[in-house]
């Protein structure tokens, strides 16, 4: 994991931030980190279903939820969240597990959500989630089945022995080269700033 710069700055005191898990303590430490990132609005809840009420009256700017919440109904939630087709459909989700296997990270990636924390927070490590998140760039897709970030952090093109499903994916593969590589004499002579005369 990287670390943060010491400058590294960020202005949090406009955001808006939904926070929701069945834990009163984990709620209160989640809270007072963010309130010390300079969050002045945190909407708490440990109820899913007042969330849910929530977030089809409302916006926020950051959904926090604990997937496990109402024996892991979080992840419907955010699916739910994801298709509802409400201005907030699009908002950043962090998912905060207790324990995270691997099929729990399935189901976040799948669910639509845009990080994924291990409990116990550290401050530092939500910071660089929350930095991560307003840097994000990966394109917000809907497929149907799908709909929330793309899932690739890096694009290799598409699964040996496919064509791929997206637009930009290349549909035929690449030949041999018909002419040698250029040499680096060559390369270099291209890329020589060279004297015109007029």
């Amino acid at each position: 994991m990287a670390e943060l710069a010491p400058d590294t700055r960020i202005n949090l005191t406009k955001a808006s931030i939904l926070l929701v898990d069945a834990s009163a303590h984990s709620l209160d430490v989640t809270a007072q980190i963010l309130k010390g990132f300079g969050v002045s609005t945190v909407h708490r809840f440990s109820d899913l279903k007042d969330a849910v009420k929530f977030l089809a009256q409302r916006t926020a700017d950051l959904f926090i939820i604990d997937p496990s919440i109402s024996n892991g109904e979080g992840y419907e939630c955010v699916r739910d969240l994801r298709h509802s087709g409400r201005a907030n459909a699009s908002m950043p989700v962090i998912l905060v597990c207790g324990h995270v296997r691997k099929a729990d990270l399935a189901l976040a990636r799948d669910s639509g959500a845009n990080f994924v924390v291990a409990k116990p927070l550290a401050p530092v490590v939500l910071l660089q989630r929350l930095l991560w998140v307003a840097k994000d760039t990966r394109p917000f897709v809907d497929c149907g089945s799908y709909i929330g970030p793309d899932r690739r952090f890096k694009f290799e093109g598409p699964p040996a022995g496919s064509e791929g499903r997206r637009a930009e994916d290349l549909k035929a593969p690449l030949g041999d080269a018909t002419e040698p590589n250029l040499s680096q004499d060559e390369v270099n002579a291209m890329l020589k700033p060279q004297r015109v005369i007029i």
